[in-house]
């Protein structure tokens, strides 16, 4: 992989409370192969505001925004696009002359794998989680006809307001169901994280469930899928989530769009 960079190489970054490698080994894969004059670059920052104001200050191109940013940073922006503002919630941001816009491509990727699985529509399921993510996905159970679900979040008022927002029901804790899909939409099981090398969902929850969504993208293989696996469920992995939303801002950023070949080709690199 060989980048050039000059005066007018255009900068992408993403902003994380605990930035990961892959997103710059996956777009700056992409920007060699395709001969684009791009560089990117991961930050975290204990000042959104001022990041924000930078990326506006300098002309950056765009922004992937993680955990915990999502919903604080579109208070910093000029406009959100429908993809963004019908569940609140950003996880890109370009900017066009100064003007920053938030876009969201978690919803998309969430919503095809859930219907290339052929997990039935009508099963129970318990999303755990309420942040930024968590609308995303709850969104897009909704939309592919998912509707006999909880969501499980400590934070009353987050977990009551999705759960609403979307026709589900709010629990605290799961107590006697055994939901048939179990989804995690929290830091548990992440690479760097306090709670690494747990899982979400108990044992005896994902023994009962037929399939397992985690949408912790790193590692790979997160405690709950090695788990599922094991168990001979069927798994969705974050792994599959980020490859797909990392071209939807890919696509944002340069206005490009790479075979699917080589989406492939960068995503196994990233991972590598």
């Amino acid at each position: 992989m060989d980048l050039q960079i000059d005066k007018d190489t255009q900068l992408c970054m993403s902003l994380a409370a605990r930035p990961g490698n892959f997103g710059t080994r996956f777009h700056n894969f992409l920007y060699s192969a395709l001969g684009l004059n791009f560089v990117y670059k991961a930050f975290t920052t204990g000042n959104l505001a001022a990041a924000i104001g930078g990326i506006r200050a300098l002309g950056i191109r765009g922004c992937a925004i993680s955990m915990p940013f999502k919903e604080e940073c579109m208070q910093y922006l000029d406009g959100l696009d429908p993809s963004a503002k019908g569940i609140m919630s950003v996880n890109t941001i370009v900017n066009t002359d100064g003007k920053l816009t938030g876009y969201n491509t978690d919803y998309t990727p969430v919503f095809e794998l859930l219907k290339k699985s052929g997990i039935p529509s009508d099963i129970d399921f318990a999303l755990r989680g309420s942040g930024g993510m968590a609308k995303a996905v709850a969104c897009a159970l909704r939309d592919a006809g998912f509707v006999r679900g909880l969501v499980v979040a400590r934070n009353e008022t987050a977990g009551n307001a999705l759960a609403q927002q979307y026709g589900f029901q709010w629990r605290k804790e799961i107590a006697n169901e055994r939901p048939g899909l179990l989804i995690n939409v929290t830091p548990i099981g992440m690479t760097g994280g306090s709670e690494a090398q747990e899982m979400a969902f108990s044992e005896d929850l994902v023994r009962a469930a037929q399939c397992i969504f985690d949408v912790v993208a790193l590692p790979p293989e997160t405690p709950l899928i090695r788990y599922a696996a094991s168990m001979g469920k069927k798994t969705i992995s974050g792994a599959q989530v980020i490859a797909l939303q990392a071209l939807g801002q890919f696509v944002l950023y340069t206005g490009v769009t790479p075979s699917m070949e080589l989406v492939e080709k960068a995503a196994a690199f990233a991972r590598g």
